[in-house]
């Protein structure tokens, strides 16, 4: 008998991977749930297990190719004499994962077919990387109601966007295991629920805690050649330690990506000599007024903004410039265009494309502005991806527009709505709010008229916009009505000089009050 390997199921918006390592070669023998070959995505490292014992046939997928969800990887000559009907139609797998063949060691006492319904597991989905758990919003169903495959049970929140799980298969929620406002890791266990007789059942996942627990990893023999995870090994590079310095969690003590995040944080947590500052306790209240008051516990993306923003202004030596720019041509230019644009294009021509493309002009001349401190080195980037800060319902987030140096006015403007649009729904991808060199934050939608925006770690620049106010200024010895607006930079004065940071701002400047400098690369 022949049993498929296939890729499994990769998270939320994630379609396709490149396949990494495999660990096996054709003829090899496998155990069962043995790591065959890891997966890498934009997102997280994937390993695949053996879905039965016996011996890797072929390789269908070879390392670098890329592949889809559900893509056949290889195939196993099983071993034993597993029954036909242990290994259930791949039809009738609701939520996309392979029925594993038994091998002839764990036979099944009785065939699960002849029962009322298979109780099946609804597990935490991958939340992303570096995200390890998540708060249990929302249950959009109580117990013992049906449900269909693929129906949305719950949601939950973690620190950086919210994850909806769908049902594994159809048939009736049973026992909820983690009630609303309860916190859950990564692979733990929501809720358990029973296939019904009339849909179509998946099969049960297995249990947490129900496998053979494995042998500690060991530590990493010098004379022994184990290959460390792909992610890994570019995240050691990027920390600048070498492998003798982190303890792989993998099999065989390979060293995967958690355990070099690992490792540099117990490094700064040692190279930090004081303690860790905590907030004063609250003055006390007299009862009248604690009566009055109303106690909400922080959201979790609430709580990761109040962290990154303190640890932006304890690790950087964050500076603030500023500067002032004349609006009259850029909109002038705007109201001459918009209505063709917008027939044109499909999108309205803003103020931030102008921005945008400003600031990319202004990074050529200022490359230390889209750099970022790696340790001891400074790492330049040949690209700009924009982070456009938005404010939602739930708090601040900064969608990145990638590459968005070589785009046009239109395509900014698309890509600004889109992410948006996504924002406010909250349906942002890690993915999507990870990698920016260079952020812009327009607090002037609000009516700000002058603010300091706090830095972006790593990044080392982040210009603030402000409110279009009319004010008396000078023009050609004469006072004349003008649209201004206050532009703020931000800086880390450990890279960027104040010589670097107003060049910047006057580039920002000349580019805006003249918009065809932008034309003329000027």
């Amino acid at each position: 008998m022949t049993t498929e390997i296939r890729v499994p199921t990769l998270g939320e918006s994630v379609t396709e991977a490149t396949v990494a390592t495999w660990f096996k070669k054709p003829g090899d023998k496998v155990a069962v749930d043995e790591m065959l070959c890891e997966l890498e995505t934009d997102k997280v490292t994937v390993e695949v297990p053996s879905p039965a014992a016996g011996t890797l046939a072929d390789i269908v997928a070879a390392e670098g190719e890329t592949v889809g969800v559900d893509a056949l990887l290889g195939n196993i000559s099983e071993e034993g004499n597993a029954g036909p009907e242990e290994v259930k139609p791949r039809s009738d797998e609701a939520d996309g994962e392979r029925v594993q063949a038994k091998s002839e060691e764990t036979p099944d006492p009785a065939p699960a077919q002849a029962s009322g319904g298979d109780t099946i597991d609804v597990m935490v989905p991958t939340l992303g990387e570096s995200v390890t758990e998540a708060t249990v919003a929302t249950w959009f169903k109580k117990e013992g109601d049906q449900v269909e495959a693929d129906e949305m049970l719950c949601e939950l929140e973690t620190d950086k966007v919210s994850v909806e799980v769908p049902a594994p298969a159809a048939g009736v929620l049973g026992k909820i295991l983690k009630p609303e406002g309860e916190t859950v890791e990564a692979g733990g266990k929501l809720a358990e629920m029973t296939s019904g007789a009339g849909g179509a059942a998946a099969a049960p996942k297995p249990e947490a805690g129900t496998q053979e627990p494995e042998a500690a990893p060991a530590a990493k023999a010098s004379d022994k050649d184990i290959e460390d995870a792909p992610s890994a090994k570019k995240a050691m590079a990027e920390a600048g330690i070498s492998a003798d310095q982190v303890t792989g969690s993998g099999r065989d003590g390979r060293i995967m990506k958690e355990d070099v995040q690992k490792a540099v944080a117990a490094a700064t947590s040692a190279r930090s000599a004081a303690p860790e500052a905590k907030a004063p306790p609250r003055a006390p209240v007299p009862a009248d007024d604690a009566a009055r008051e109303e106690r909400v516990k922080m959201t979790r993306l609430r709580q990761t903004i109040a962290r990154r923003l303190k640890d932006a202004q304890n690790t950087a030596a964050m500076l603030t410039t500023y500067n002032e720019v004349d609006m009259t041509e850029v909109m002038a230019l705007r109201s001459q265009y918009k209505d063709e644009f917008e027939k044109k294009h499909g999108v309205r021509l803003g103020f931030m494309s102008f921005f945008t493309k400003a600031c990319c002009h202004a990074l050529k001349e200022v490359p230390e502005v889209n750099a970022e401190i790696d340790g001891t080195d400074v790492v330049y980037k040949n690209f700009v991806h924009m982070g456009i800060a938005a404010g939602t319902p739930q708090g601040l987030v900064v969608p990145v527009i990638r590459d968005v140096d070589s785009m046009s006015f239109a395509e900014i403007e698309k890509a600004i709505s889109e992410k948006g649009r996504r924002a406010r729904d909250g349906k942002l991808s890690m993915g999507e709010m990870q990698g920016g060199t260079f952020t812009i934050s327009n607090g002037g939608v609000y009516g700000s008229l002058m603010s300091s925006p706090i830095l972006n770690p790593p990044q080392s620049g982040i210009l603030g916009m402000h409110k279009i106010q009319d004010r008396p200024m000078v023009v050609d010895g004469e006072i004349k009505i003008r649209p201004m607006m206050y532009l703020a930079l931000s800086y880390d004065h450990r890279i960027v000089d104040g010589k670097g940071a107003v060049t910047f701002l006057v580039r920002v400047k000349e580019a805006l009050e003249d918009p065809r400098r932008l034309l003329m690369d000027l």
